[in-house]
């Protein structure tokens, strides 16, 4: 059976994120762009999607999923946390499909995406491009291997107009390489260091976040021991890594009924 294409719909779709997805929605193969929406506020909402999104069809921009929801397969979600949870509860009552791309979302929106996965199938993952997907992977075989003699760092920078920290991705190597390690995150996370903190505990994971300037992403997990020191770098220098493997994973979800998924799923990684 051939795979069916999916008609994709961008929330957030003025937005820096939301015009580089619907660019390369554009030209992929099996992915149809079917339109997009805004905040119910936002200046774009009424006016022609084609116009202020530089690409697509000449449908109108709406102002919530439900109003587009028609149109569209999957939505694509790289907004923000609380409008993230509003359009999941949409598209579990509508049956629309998501991929979701949005960082900073406590535990409890997480666990309602793992409860709309139920009823829809969902992609939800810290980071989209296959190469930090792959760090992903690297990481967690990387401290599977070494042992806690070696200290574990991770460090994350972003442009100055990012809001969470640390980021959803330096958080998703903590926990790669925890589950290398057989330990619980939250039992070995270490957040920063300011004053007299005291030397450095054995098996800790150090998490560090940087801001400044228009930096897309740099991550870097370092094992450190006496004598030598391993260190894992993944640089984003555009949006796109992390556009192309949004389209990449609606294209995934369009055999699937229901489930929750990740990039590791969607590039065989799992």
């Amino acid at each position: 059976m051939a795979k069916k294409i999916q008609r994709v719909i961008i929330a957030g779709c003025c937005g820096r994120m939301g015009k580089r997805i619907s660019a390369l929605a554009q030209s992929a193969k099996d992915i149809s762009l079917a339109g997009g929406f805004e905040f119910p506020k936002h200046k774009t909402v009424g006016k022609a999607f084609l116009e202020y999104v530089g690409v697509g069809p000449t449908t109108v921009i709406g102002s919530s999923l439900s109003g587009v929801a028609k149109k569209g397969d999957v939505v694509i979600d790289f907004t923000g946390p609380e409008s993230t949870i509003e359009n999941v509860k949409s598209a579990a009552r509508l049956g629309v499909k998501m991929v979701i791309g949005t960082t900073g979302l406590s535990k409890v929106q997480e666990k309602k995406i793992a409860q709309a996965a139920k009823k829809i199938p969902i992609v939800f993952a810290p980071n989209m491009s296959v190469g930090m997907n792959l760090m992903f992977k690297i990481s967690q075989l990387v401290a599977s291997v070494l042992d806690d003699g070696y200290d574990i760092e991770i460090v994350e920078a972003h442009h100055r107009n990012k809001k969470d920290a640390p980021s959803g991705t330096a958080l998703g190597l903590a926990k790669s390489v925890a589950a290398g390690r057989k330990v619980h995150l939250e039992q070995k996370a270490e957040y920063g260091r300011n004053g007299m903190c005291g030397v450095r505990k054995k098996g800790n994971i150090g998490i560090h976040a940087i801001r400044g300037g228009d930096v897309v992403g740099d991550h870097t997990v370092s094992f450190m021991a006496d004598g030598e020191r391993i260190e894992l770098t993944h640089k984003a220098s555009s949006r796109d890594a992390f556009a192309q493997g949004a389209v990449k994973a609606a294209s995934f979800l369009s055999k699937k009924r229901s489930g929750l998924f990740t990039m590791q799923d969607v590039l065989g990684l799992a």
